[in-house]
């Protein structure tokens, strides 16, 4: 599932240095200097926080992946061989501005006739495939386990627990965001009547002197406001999504009598049921906006005067529409990640994430193959603010089982990161484990494109995976010789390590060094990544 990341609103009452790693020498910004570096105590301007996540650490104090310095003095001009990169998400906007000129696109495939032309088992497939047929709203995982029975009694209690839990919060919090919303429209209409006048700042807020006490406790709550958004209307569409996704939890994903799978027509729990869905993985409303933002962060065109730059500046996309406004279906990802192999693709994201997967074999055995085709995946960790090495905190999928050893080389697990450096940089939400988790890279408040044209922060683990496909893009385009386990040893290798201790799940009692939370212990960077792959490259 897309977990949707809000600001918490619900406590509220109405220099270079050559060093060794491995085998391989790079240029590396010393630890040394990291640690000691003062921290950016100033606001990001506007442009730094639409590309932070491009930034340098050592020159610009925000903890991006050199992507930027990259470009400048690695790449330059060279494009390389063109990559294929599979976004396995929701549908793509494949009309934006940003991401018409980056699609894959199906040669062998005569678009509109209704036929196979190139017998690879799916018709009309263009630009990628369409798993959920016309369907959207779905049910999460332990909802469906129990309105169809899978499993043991174990399996449903665990799933029965979960919901229970689940749906007590989400109407808790309905409750809260819709009280939030009541109070601070009414201030809002109050200061604005007060000040005769729309738009206001804080300062004319806070300058509001006044022995009303009723416009006192208005000013109080857009003050309080003001420490979530800089702006009252962008602070009242957070807190009107919220609401919305709350009431989508209740209507579809938590609601054990809904079955948003009928349209399609499949049985998603027969892996050989595979005539369903097809050729358009558009998405099907605006606010189906997650697989194009995921794309458009590995991809969106550079340098073309519009929105966003992506990572890599030589990648076809694939959108492959899998991932419903609920729990993806087992079945899907399965066939997904098979389709993309099939089909070409060399690196596939993954954005989502679930603590059932009644059927994880099937998804196993798709990672296995993408392995033995020389594929690399790249994950998301997951948005809990969890230790996922805690038994009692799975998200699949993953590439390993109970903590073992991994089924294949080829899968890299990303954490999120805050802008800022130092003790909050590991964002409140994200996963880690130093077994589940590989790498962190930029997730939070990543600008990217979303349907219609237009372009929106995102914060999420799902933002932090398609930067670091982004890089493996890069890597694999510059450096086509090398192999998937190559690519995946690169970007855990190369990364910058730091010592900086940092809160974890945003609990400041809880905090840890990103060696002791991860496989690598690093920050994904761009920069390190090339030089390691031209050193590696050189040696084949």
């Amino acid at each position: 599932m897309k977990r949707i990341i809000f600001k918490s609103f619900l406590s509220i009452t109405a220099t270079a240095l050559i060093i060794s790693c491995g085998a391989t020498s790079m240029v590396l910004t010393p630890v040394e200097n990291i640690d000691t570096m003062p921290l950016k105590v100033a606001e990001l301007s506007e442009s730094q926080k639409k590309s932070w996540g491009h930034a340098d650490l050592a020159t610009d104090t925000i903890p991006g992946m050199s992507v930027n310095k990259a470009y400048a003095e690695i790449i330059g001009t060279k494009k390389g061989t063109k990559v294929i990169v599979a976004v396995l998400d929701s549908g793509i906007d494949l009309k934006h501005e940003d991401l018409d000129g980056v699609l894959w696109t199906n040669r062998k495939e005569r678009p509109g006739n209704g036929k196979d032309d190139d017998n690879n088992g799916y018709i009309d497939d263009i630009h990628g495939y369409n798993f959920l047929g016309e369907s959207y709203n779905e049910q999460l995982e332990y909802a469906r386990i129990l309105r169809l029975k899978l499993g043991d009694a174990s399996l449903q209690a665990n799933a029965k627990a979960k919901l229970d839990q689940e749906n007590q919060e989400a109407v808790g919090n309905k409750q809260r965001y819709e009280q939030i919303l009541q109070a601070v429209k009414s201030a809002d209409s109050a200061v604005k009547q007060h000040l005769g006048k729309e738009d206001y700042t804080k300062k004319d807020v806070s300058g509001i002197k006044t022995e009303d006490q009723t416009l006192q406790q208005h000013i109080g709550v857009l003050m309080q406001m003001y420490t979530y958004e800089d702006s009252i209307p962008e602070l009242i569409k957070q807190v009107e999504d919220g609401i919305k996704h709350f009431t989508e939890q209740l209507n579809y994903n938590l609601k054990v009598d809904f079955d948003g799978r009928k349209v399609v027509g499949d049985d998603p729990y027969d892996l050989l049921d595979t005539k369903y869905g097809n050729g358009n993985p558009q998405n099907r409303v605006e606010d189906e906006s997650h697989g194009t933002h995921v794309a458009g962060i590995i991809a969106a065109e550079r340098n073309n005067g519009k929105g966003a730059n992506g990572v890599a500046n030589n990648v076809a996309i694939m959108s492959i529409r899998a991932v419903p406004n609920g729990d993806e279906y087992d079945k899907d990802i399965a066939l997904g990640i098979r389709y993309a192999v099939d089909n070409g693709a060399k690196i596939i994201n993954g954005s989502f994430g679930k603590s059932f997967s009644p059927n994880a074999q099937w998804v196993y055995e798709a990672i296995k193959y993408a392995a033995s085709k020389d594929v690399l995946i790249v994950h998301a960790a997951g948005n809990d603010g969890a230790n996922l090495d805690d038994p009692s905190n799975p998200n699949f999928p993953n590439d390993q089982v109970n903590n073992g050893p991994e089924i294949a080389d080829n899968l890299i697990t990303v954490g999120a990161l805050d802008p800022k450096y130092g003790s909050e940089m590991l964002a409140s939400y994200s996963n880690y484990g130093a077994v589940n988790v590989d790498v962190f890279a930029p997730g939070t408040d990543i600008y990217s494109t979303v349907p219609n044209n237009k372009y929106e922060f995102m914060p999420g683990t799902s933002m932090a995976s398609p930067a670091v496909a982004g890089v493996a893009a890069l890597i694999r385009s510059q450096y086509p010789k090398l192999t998937a386990p190559q690519i995946k040893k690169i970007i855990l290798e190369s990364g910058l390590p730091t010592k900086a201790t940092v809160i974890l799940g945003g609990d400041p009692s809880k905090n840890n060094t990103l060696d002791k939370i991860s496989t690598s212990g690093k920050i994904v960077n761009a920069y390190n990544a090339l030089l390691m792959a031209r050193t590696m490259s050189a040696r084949k």
